[in-house]
């Protein structure tokens, strides 16, 4: 009756209505924005898989010299052999506080995970698969004490050894880079070619710290790790094709 009477009264009225129904609807889509993150989050990881498996370093070129009859699934327009695939996983279960962490995923033998493979995350690698049961796989975290990966700097390709040190879950060390490396704060570090199990040129981190070992020719880098381990979700696990047949190789050679 008030506002009926009075212009000024209804005025008043309406925006305060006004105020508080904004209010509400800002909180009401506030959480509705909230509950869509986890399926925006799974889009960005399938077209992520998407993006890694159309890369055309996951392919090498054959012998031409050879002739061979190959599975169209392995091989691209230009006859070039696939050499890794990516198989999109979601962790389902992480560790980083102890000396020797694992991640637990959810995929596993029936989906085509096998023990070896490398798990890679959304802005570098993370670890590599140690055991595949039907449906779940376990792998030992970049954070254990005997993850060992190769590694080597951006800028001039000098190889060197990624370990943990068991301290602090967003360090990394790299061993064995030969002093005659110009490295510095920042520089970038990837996984080398000289791993079974990672492809080349992934995102590993960026040196941190740099000390001087005076009793040998080497440098011990701190590596700040671009995986963030504390919020990881979902990952790649890639599949080299040759695996077997280099580690086989491997074997039997430290044999004889």
């Amino acid at each position: 009756m008030l506002t009926k009477s009075s212009k000024t009264h209804e005025t008043y009225f309406a925006g305060s209505v006004f105020e508080v129904t904004g209010y509400f609807n800002s909180r009401y889509a506030n959480l509705q924005q909230y509950f869509n993150l986890k399926e925006a989050n799974q889009k960005l990881a399938e077209e992520n898989t998407r993006l890694r498996n159309a890369l055309t370093t996951n392919f090498v070129s054959p012998d031409t010299t050879v002739q061979s009859i190959t599975d169209s699934l392995y091989t691209d327009t230009l006859g070039r052999k696939r050499k890794f695939i990516y198989l999109p996983a979601k962790v389902i279960g992480n560790s980083y506080t102890l000396q020797n962490n694992y991640l637990m995923l959810e995929r596993g033998s029936d989906q085509g995970i096998k023990k070896g493979m490398a798990v890679v995350g959304p802005s570098g690698i993370v670890g590599v698969v140690v055991d595949a049961s039907a449906n779940i796989s376990k792998v030992m975290s970049l954070l254990h004490r005997n993850s060992k990966v190769s590694a080597m700097l951006k800028k001039d390709k000098t190889t060197g050894s990624i370990e943990w040190d068991g301290a602090d879950p967003s360090i990394l060390i790299l061993r064995n880079i030969s002093k005659s490396a110009k490295v510095v704060k920042g520089d970038t570090v990837l996984t080398s070619a000289y791993s079974a199990n990672f492809p080349s040129n992934l995102m590993i981190g960026r040196v941190a710290s740099i000390t001087e070992d005076p009793a040998t020719n080497y440098y011990t880098l701190k590596i700040k790790t671009a995986t963030n381990f504390f919020t990881l979700q979902a990952v790649d696990v890639i599949y080299n094709t040759r695996y077997n047949e280099q580690i086989e190789l491997e074997n039997r050679n430290q044999q004889q």
